[in-house]
């Protein structure tokens, strides 16, 4: 029990007043133009703080992602708040699961192999063939078909997407003669592995942001159908379509390997594939055509039944891929657990969207309480159908529950997730955006006067950005523009900061932001720790603020 007893240094400045969290999920601070719904949204209880916060990275390396052209989720992000430092993700946590074993012992790869088995079928292997390591990296690859070769799977296929945008332009052949040499390694007599299909990753199958779903749709012909122009080999078909049109690798045309004038490795009924990707923009719409029963874009003729994973979950909030073959971080001694046990009691609340992330997620992916007579959840059923429609969705009855409790006294630390901003966003419609925006900045408004009323404090900020970034732009900054010359809209996360602001009104605190390079939402768990009168452990990343009276670590 000792490793979890915190040092006191003011005996509880609050006192008996709480501590609230409000996450402001997906709103960040964009560049203030005609995309930034955040901007155009009329948020005066945010134009209230705005000269007193300071701003927090919510991408890339700040939340254990590869790269910073990494986007930051709900899901590490709410692992940052809840952990006080950061955890590997994306592509290291892939490198990680496979190096210890964990993915392979993992239950989604057991079954996929089994089924494959079973059913004596084919294993498909489909993503981007490089190393560029910022969608994908090819050892992830050569990793899962020696280990499906030892796994005793007789027949896979991969199909391949060449690169040339992360790595040199005319690449694409030196990744393919590595793979060719790794499938030969393990092909026998009784071992069937070869390259099915491919084409350059800016024509087929890896689009996003619902920018252009024919891109898709002429994957799904490539891959799943095996109809295109044929050749003998990858090989062949680069290095002659590079001749024939000029284009560098992230452009070449699609092309299927054939024999006889048979594609060798079209997708069938009962088959297994693994979307082997480990960044999610790019893979979510190649998920959806293969799970979504429901499915409007296009018609997936032929539509085999088969079972499909990602490398990862690609997007946490709409559950895209149902099955993951890397699980989240192991997250151990996160704030809520050393909270239990210094006796704090917590409040935590959002609606079903994201129920999970003030919970789940917070807890560094673990379900149920740390302890049953000190914490309670509440989940608020969310709406069915399309956000747009409803973009105020379920924040009226979390704030109506949240100043009960606050008014209550019954709880040391509350912390609430508002969806709007981030659910409406993902469906691209600005107006409806807006809207979510400014109905959080009306709820925020009646919490901080609660907040006020009870003497309390308020730490106010987000989880990563959205609503902040909604057009898609060109490498220079500008707008793009459909055929119809209408704004294309962008429905993923953005790279953009978030707020945190600090709202004392009775001025309990005396404090100043510290000065950090970067600071990042890790950095929020040491905050709150050091709010409710505790010294954070040594191995969180340190408070965002200065307070008097207490001795930083």
């Amino acid at each position: 029990m000792s490793q979890w007893k915190l040092e006191r240094w003011g005996g509880g400045i609050l006192g008996d007043a709480p501590l609230l969290m409000v996450i402001m999920d997906g709103v960040g601070l964009g560049s203030h133009d005609e995309g930034d719904a955040v901007f155009r949204a009329y948020t005066p209880t945010l134009a209230q703080l705005e000269p007193g916060w300071t701003t927090l990275r919510a991408h890339g390396k700040s939340v254990g992602l590869p790269s910073e052209n990494d986007m930051g989720n709900s899901e590490v992000g709410h692992n940052a708040f809840g952990a006080g430092r950061v955890f590997a993700q994306g592509a290291k946590l892939v490198d990680e699961a496979i190096l210890e074993g964990r993915l392979f012992a993992g239950e989604v790869w057991q079954n996929l192999i089994s089924h494959c088995l079973k059913a004596g079928s084919t294993l498909h292997l489909l993503g981007l063939l490089s190393d560029g390591n910022v969608h994908s990296h090819e050892r992830h690859l050569y990793a899962l078909i020696r280990q499906a070769a030892k796994a005793g799977i007789q027949q896979l296929r991969v199909h391949i997407l060449t690169d040339g945008r992360d790595v040199p332009e005319d690449s694409a052949l030196v990744y393919v003669d590595r793979l060719e040499a790794v499938l030969a390694e393990v092909s026998t007599s009784h071992c069937d592995y070869r390259i099915a299909s491919g084409g350059g990753r800016m024509v087929i199958t890896m689009d996003r942001y619902n920018a252009d779903w024919s891109m898709v749709e002429k994957g799904w012909q490539t891959h799943v159908a095996g109809v295109g122009r044929m050749f003998a080999s990858a090989k062949e078909a680069i290095q002659t379509l590079r001749d024939e049109t000029g284009l560098n690798d992230q452009y070449l045309p699609p092309f299927v390997i054939g024999e006889q004038g048979q594609a060798v490795g079209p997708i069938h009924d009962h088959d297994g594939v693994i979307f082997f990707n480990f960044r999610g923009d790019r893979g979510i719409e190649m998920s959806r055509a293969f799970e979504e029963e429901d499915f409007p874009y296009f018609v997936r003729e032929p539509h085999p039944r088969v079972m499909f994973a990602g490398m990862m979950q690609y997007d946490g909030d709409l559950q895209i891929p149902q099955l993951y073959l890397v699980e989240p971080p192991v997250i151990d001694q996160t704030v809520s657990e050393f909270l239990v046990h210094q006796g704090v009691r917590q409040y935590a609340i959002s609606e079903t969207q994201k129920f999970g992330h003030v919970t789940y997620f917070w807890n560094g992916n673990r379900s149920g309480k740390f302890d049953d007579s000190l914490e309670t959840y509440v989940e608020v059923t969310s709406d069915l159908g399309g956000f747009d429609q409803r973009p105020w969705m379920k924040a009226a009855e979390i704030t109506d529950r949240t100043i009960e409790v606050l008014k209550s006294g019954a709880y040391d630390f509350i912390r609430l997730n508002f969806p709007n901003g981030d659910m409406v966003g993902h469906t691209g419609a600005i107006p409806a955006s807006i809207m979510a925006v400014e109905t959080t900045d009306l709820c925020l408004a009646r919490l901080l006067k609660t907040i006020k009323q009870v003497g309390g404090v308020a730490l106010i900020t987000a989880d990563h950005g959205n609503a902040d970034d909604m057009i898609q732009k060109d490498k220079s900054g500008l707008f793009l523009r459909d055929e119809k010359g209408e704004f294309r809209p962008k429905t993923s996360h953005s790279l953009n900061p978030v707020p945190f602001a600090v709202y004392d009104p009775m001025g309990r605190v005396p404090h100043q932001f510290r000065e950090l390079a970067s600071a990042g939402l890790s950095s929020v768990a040491a905050t709150l720790l050091s709010l409710l009168g505790f010294v954070p452990p040594d191995f969180y990343d340190p408070s965002l603020l200065l307070i008097d009276g207490m001795e930083q670590k």
